[in-house]
């Protein structure tokens, strides 16, 4: 029972049937099976273990039972109460299975179940259908994307629900959203001349003209040089930019050049060291596979040792390390009118999760569900971040779940600050799981120059096309576009109703959140105060570039550095001087720090339990312990909530096209 190939990818469907009453993870399948595996939809790598859907469901995501042939990470099958095989492309099956156990990269497992008298005499031919289906799926490797049936119902382009940032215009348009005029839209990257790693388009100073960027940006690592991430309104820059390439030799003009682009007008510029106190990437894949085998039902930990075991995954210790960072470099950006450099030797990875972090602490706008989605668009997807490296899709040793973490790290300010965030939990579960969907070229490539080669006409997203069509049909000059974030392409109207947060308060308005002028709390820095912000304090620097008298920032590696002990007071303490408590001094307008210390940081448990069995039935398992812990959490969600909403928001209906697609 051959898989059947479709376009560019190899597709199977397995349809279950409601299975007898043993557990919610099981399924028995049905009948119909016994055709064979069928075809989704052209294009598609996936497989889908799924109960049995209505007519009129056309999302392939619909369910939690969907899988993507990809996103497998171990198949056995399994015989009576000892017998089990793992299944590896070529190996022969050494028994009929009365199930298989399907492990998922994203934490969940699907046990299915072949019931006797039904289609137990093909289990054998079905279990290998899908090991060779996978087999064919992971040596394909050119993933184009997938055509969905609800993409080609429109007779004209789809219009993204955000901008995509691929052409001048939307970078412009960002650029007066966020009121940076001292800045401008440099097309100086527009061939991909520059750097393959960065967009074609990207903020630089006014009055840098770009000659002098293209020669600057040689001075930094992969040519990715210094560059606006977000204007805060009160006048403070935050950028990201490169290691210092030691190796050229940049005359002095080249070398004024640069220092204008860090300090970007300001006269006190601070340079962040951003791998400084945080994982290095082997690190942070270690503590991910520990987790991951770890959460599995199948884990060796001993219950009563489990938490002792969660620990030393270092997980949890990572994301504690990134939020304190992050809260921190916020602290800097929000204190005093200044420029605030995060500085990563490749700028692909860190410097992201950072930048992201600081303005979703910092910025309303960006815990709105659009806004985070453009963030996640503008600093991840179009800055260069190797998704598929790093998620481990082209087997390099790179892999590193870097975007990942930054999820986990936003469930935590979810958790901690209900109120202030549009979107909630499982639309955080969506993008999780989307990352290792590969319906759409955003996590598939690892740089905008790729996704532009495999579009044809360097947009970052594949073609759709109308079934029935091999090209785009006659009369159509603008391809249409699908991206991660067309939802509604991919799920159910019911589950994208869950993606708002119940508790967020409407009334709050992004555009007014914080004036243009602050005097209360921002103030100008020294003349000339070059600094550099390591271990939590702050030290002062002779000068900003490394081919002066003496090394500067990741030149040669900052160890070199004097190193400041770590300082007992926040930095709030250092900027502010409040108290180490905020108590009744109230934090600038907007400005959220989350706490990261013990217990404030928790286990993502509807992600990374999905594989248990108690978990898929519900929340917690039914005993008095787990009940009396959840009750907490609520009651102690509903405290935070209870100012914000009333009982008329909870029973208001909300359509979920406007959840998604106001912008459209």
């Amino acid at each position: 029972m051959e898989p059947e190939k479709c376009g560019g990818g190899v597709g199977a469907r397995v349809s279950t049937s409601p299975p007898r009453r043993r557990s919610q993870t099981w399924g028995s399948l049905d009948q119909s099976l016994s055709r064979g595996l069928g075809c989704w939809s052209p294009g598609v790598v996936s497989l889908a273990v799924t109960w049995p859907r209505d007519a009129s469901q056309e999302t392939p995501l619909s369910s939690e039972y969907d899988f993507v042939l990809v996103n497998i990470g171990r198949l056995e099958a399994v015989s009576g109460l000892s017998r089990v095989q793992l299944l590896r492309p070529g190996s022969p099956l050494k028994f009929t299975p009365e199930e298989i156990l399907i492990h998922g990269r994203d934490f969940r497992l699907l046990r299915v179940a072949f019931e006797a008298g039904g289609l137990e005499p093909q289990a054998f031919q079905v279990t290998m259908a899908i090991v060779r289906a996978r087999a064919q799926s992971s040596q394909a490797q050119q993933y184009a994307g997938i055509s969905l049936s609800k993409a080609g119902q429109s007779s004209g382009p789809r219009k993204p629900p955000i901008p995509l940032l691929e052409t001048s215009e939307d970078w412009e348009t960002e650029r007066k959203k966020q009121g940076a005029g001292s800045w401008r839209v440099s097309p100086v990257n527009e061939r991909f001349d520059v750097a393959t790693s960065l967009p074609r388009y990207f903020w630089v100073p006014k009055r840098t003209l770009d000659s002098e960027v293209r020669r600057a940006f040689g001075h930094f690592h992969q040519g990715r040089g210094p560059r606006l991430s977000w204007h805060h309104p009160g006048g403070s820059d935050l950028l990201r930019c490169g290691g210092f390439y030691t190796a050229s030799d940049p005359n002095k003009e080249d070398i004024r050049a640069v220092e204008s682009m860090l300090q970007a007008g300001h006269s006190d510029v601070v340079l962040v060291d951003t791998v400084d106190e945080l994982p290095s990437l082997t690190d942070v894949q270690l503590a991910h596979l520990k987790l991951r085998a770890l959460c599995l039902p199948d884990s060796s930990a001993a219950e009563e040792k489990w938490l002792s075991a969660l620990e030393g995954t270092r997980w949890l210790d990572y994301v504690r390390s990134c939020l304190r960072k992050a809260s921190d470099i916020s602290v800097l950006v929000t204190s005093r009118v200044r420029s605030v450099v995060l500085q990563e030797r490749g700028d692909r990875d860190f410097n992201g999760l950072l930048s992201s972090l600081v303005q979703l602490l910092s910025a309303p706008e960006a815990r709105t569900l659009l806004g985070f989605q453009s963030l996640v668009q503008r600093e991840w997807v179009a800055a260069g971040h190797p998704f598929l490296t790093r998620l481990g899709v082209t087997g390099a040793s790179e892999e590193a779940p870097v975007f990942l973490l930054f999820l986990d790290c936003v469930w935590q300010l979810l958790q901690q600050f209900p109120a202030e965030f549009e979107f909630s939990e499982f639309f955080l579960l969506a993008l999780h799981d989307s990352a290792r969907v590969p319906d759409t070229l955003t996590f598939l490539r690892d740089t905008p120059w790729e996704r532009g080669k495999q579009s044809g006409q360097f947009n970052s997203y594949t073609q759709i096309y109308t079934a029935g069509y091999s090209q785009l049909p006659a009369g159509n000059s603008v391809n249409p576009q699908l991206s991660v974030w067309d939802w509604d392409l991919r799920y159910s109207s019911e589950q994208i109703l869950q993606f708002h947060n119940p508790g967020y308060d409407p009334e709050h308005c992004p555009d007014s959140w914080l004036p243009r002028q602050q005097p209360n709390f921002m103030v100008s820095g020294p003349p000339s105060s070059v600094w550099l912000f390591s271990r939590g304090a702050l030290t002062p620097l002779n000068q900003l570039c490394p081919w002066r008298d003496s090394p500067s920032l990741l030149a040669v590696s900052s160890r070199w550095l004097p190193r400041p002990a770590i300082s007992s007071e926040s930095l709030a303490d250092q900027e502010w001087g409040l108290p180490s408590h905020w108590g009744a001094c109230p934090l600038p307008p907007g400005l959220l720090l989350p706490g990261y210390l013990g217990p404030q940081i928790r286990l993502w448990r509807r992600c990374y339990l999905r594989g248990r069995p108690e978990v898929q039935k519900g929340l917690s398992a039914p005993t008095i312990s787990g009940l009396q812990d959840e009750l907490s959490h609520l009651q102690e969600l509903l405290r935070k909530w209870t100012p914000r909403i009333s009982p008329e928001d909870h029973s208001e209906k909300r359509d979920p096209n406007t959840i998604v697609s106001q912008s459209r």
